[in-house]
């Protein structure tokens, strides 16, 4: 057998010897006196000297009847001592008692006999004031009351702070009876509510004596296992009269319906900032794509752990379609974005990608319906549903897609496409908060993207009828090499009115021009092919340079508010030398053997369309190896350089061997083209060819 443990008291806990004297009996001032059989004073406390008025000289030796009792009630109190010593059972109850300075007091009594080592009997009497026991029962009955009647938690934890006392409110919040509690600590009772910080906190106010009030803890209690409760904690210390510490008194308030209204009103606000954030970053450009990316960038991490951005075809290509009950959808994927979730982007269809979706996933049917389709648990049995094929529902299935939402993207009546959003690495499952979320930033960013749709759809359009106005020149024609580039501006940018001509005229000349309208889109490019065709026509009178410029004024004028700028040489390779005009235009570069680069020096002229300005012809020697660069001024204009700073550059690009002309012209857009100007431009470079 093992050895015994150590002593432990009633109540449980070891005894640790000696400890203070507990400061209630100091409170209550308990008397006690010994009365022989005869009644006789053998022995009186100092508490009975207070409480009678009598010393232990006055006292002992003398009938206590006849020092404390009045004499109407001497017959009474000689029979209740005599039925105590005869009987053995002893009496309670208060009695009017006389004091020292004559005054009568109501004392409370416990009186039994007592029995020496030879039988003789004594009456022991404990004694003390009334008013004070009936104050103490007071207090007690009104702690016991209020402790049990409370709507708020209480508890006592003793100095290892395991519980000691629990009120029936305690049993309610914590959903656990007061028995179980007792002898346990916090964590023991409630494991699944982190305490660690309240039990560091009880620590401290058993050490300090500081108490903690409103500490808040959150988690899962077993009277409500499925939702989080937050419980409001305040911690005290217990002392006793003489300040020896009894242990920790507990309240504890459930705050659940508080916390959660204020997490709602926290949501709330992170939702009005998404969605200004949306409106502030959502569809800053015309770029349909760029537009998409932005939808993607404001719903991660807020909203989704993945979100793609998807759009119909038929939408994309400009066409409108509505989907049958049993029609496979065909979407282009436009953005994705995944937050630190790399297989499900990996599952995701790249930027750019068309799909076709079945017409049993959920995409197809949020298309087909324009409604939103939400999985707040995503289960094995939905992965299908959700990916293009059983080789990425496998891939979402290891990426931990547990949730699952698309919402239309609808504009102007016409659903688009899609924003699809799963939850990987967030707990929390898709709400119909989350709903209402993403259709209103679905809704704000559809806009968006079908004006960008449009603006693309008629940018190209614009485009295609630009470029099909530009000529197709063969690289040699009359006594000229000649190469040219057109560079359009970027995708956020309209097409402007940039233009090159390479015109064979009789006598082995060529006219070479290069101009540019001022404005840009559709109506800018079809004003560029009016000029370039009028350009045509009067180069084939064989008109001087700026008689030629006179007339394309004239007719500039009679378009509605169009000005352009242009360069219209001619080169005669019979003469050995080219004749020039400008209106308006950035000078050309000349490049001749053996001498630095220089930019033509040319009078200006004033742009086509302004009218009643004279122009100029320059005439300059162009012989064989001299080569002439003509450009607009997308190539050289930027908004953080100065203009001379980017024609000294063009210059220096210029120095150096002679090269082939397409290897030129390539050099000069891929280093002056700047990203930060939404310009086109227009390059041509032509070079005298030896004589044979």
């Amino acid at each position: 057998m093992g050895a015994a443990g150590p002593p432990v008291t009633a109540g449980g806990e070891p005894v640790r010897g000696p400890s203070r004297p507990s400061g209630l009996l100091d409170v209550i001032n308990v008397a006690s006196i010994v009365l022989d059989d005869e009644g006789r004073i053998v022995l009186w406390s100092p508490q009975a000297e207070e409480l009678f008025g009598y010393s232990a000289e006055e006292a002992l030796g003398r009938y206590a009847a006849q020092i404390m009792v009045h004499e109407q009630h001497m017959e009474l109190v000689i029979k209740l001592f005599a039925d105590v010593l005869a009987t053995g059972e002893g009496w309670a109850g208060a009695f009017p008692v006389r004091h020292r300075d004559g005054s009568t007091r109501l004392v409370e009594f416990r009186n039994m006999r007592l029995l020496d080592d030879r039988g003789d009997a004594y009456a022991l009497g404990l004694a003390a004031d009334q008013t004070t026991v009936r104050r103490l029962e007071r207090d007690v009955a009104l702690s016991d009351r209020m402790v049990a009647q409370s709507p708020i938690g209480l508890a006592v934890l003793d100095t290892t702070l395991r519980y000691v006392s629990v009120n029936p409110a305690l049993e309610r919040i914590d959903g656990v009876p007061a028995d179980e509690h007792l002898g346990r600590t916090t964590g023991e009772v409630l494991p699944r509510l982190d305490v660690s910080e309240l039990q560091d906190a009880a620590r401290q106010v058993l050490a300090t004596g500081r108490p903690v009030v409103d500490r808040s803890v959150v988690g899962r209690i077993p009277a409500d296992p499925d939702a989080d409760h937050a419980l409001s904690v305040s911690l005290y210390r217990l002392e006793d009269s003489l300040g020896t510490v009894l242990g920790v008194a507990v309240s504890v308030v459930d705050v659940t319906e508080q916390y959660r209204a204020g997490v709602e009103a926290e949501t709330a606000r992170r939702r009005l900032a998404l969605i200004a954030d949306a409106s502030a970053r959502i569809g800053t450009t015309l770029d349909l794509d760029r537009t998409a990316g932005e939808l993607a960038d404001v719903a991660v991490p807020e909203l989704a752990d993945v979100a793609a951005v998807d759009l119909l075809e038929a939408v994309f290509t400009g066409r409108r379609t509505s989907l049958g009950p049993a029609q496979a959808a065909v979407i282009r994927a436009l953005a994705v974005r995944a937050d630190r979730s790399p297989l499900a982007l990996e599952a995701a269809d790249p930027a750019g990608q068309i799909t076709r979706y079945g017409a049993d996933r959920l995409i197809t049917e949020c298309v087909r319906t324009g409604r939103p389709m939400l999985l707040p648990h995503v289960t094995e049995a939905d992965l299908p549903r959700i990916a293009r094929s059983g080789e990425t529902a496998g891939l979402l299935g290891r990426a931990g897609v547990h949730s699952y939402l698309a919402v239309p993207l609808i504009a102007r009546g016409e659903v688009l496409g899609a924003l699809d959003l799963k939850r990987t690495r967030n707990p929390l499952p898709f709400t119909d908060d989350d709903v209402l979320l993403a259709r209103e930033l679905a809704a704000r960013a559809a806009v968006q993207i079908d004006n960008a749709r449009w603006y693309q759809n008629a940018r190209d359009t614009a485009l295609t009828l630009q470029r099909s106005l530009l000529p197709s020149h063969p690289s040699v024609t009359g006594g000229l090499e000649v190469a040219s580039r057109y560079q359009p501006a970027g995708a956020t940018t309209e097409v402007g009115g940039d233009w090159f001509d390479v015109i064979p005229l009789d006598g082995g000349k060529t006219a070479l021009v290069v101009g540019d309208v001022m404005g840009s889109g559709i109506s800018a490019a079809a004003t560029m092919g009016r000029l370039r065709t009028a350009t045509t026509t009067l180069a084939s009178l064989d008109l001087d340079p700026a008689l030629l410029l006179e007339h394309l004024d004239r007719i500039t004028a009679d378009l509605d508010q169009a000005i352009a700028t242009c360069l219209y040489a001619v080169h005669d390779p019979a003469r050995g030398e080219c004749r020039i005009a400008n209106a308006g235009h950035l000078p050309p570069a000349l490049i001749r053997a053996g001498a630095d680069p220089q930019l033509l020096d040319l009078p200006t002229g004033a742009p086509l369309g302004v009218g009643g300005v004279a122009f100029a012809t320059t005439a300059f020697d162009f012989h064989p190896g001299d080569q002439l660069v003509l450009y607009t001024d997308g190539l050289v204009e930027t908004r953080r350089h100065s203009l001379d700073e980017r024609l000294d550059t063009l210059l220096d690009l210029l120095h150096g061997p002679t090269r082939p002309l397409d290897e030129v012209c390539d050099l000069l857009v891929h280093t002056l083209h700047h990203p930060d100007n939404h310009d086109d431009v227009a390059l041509l470079i032509a070079r005298v060819r030896d004589e044979d």
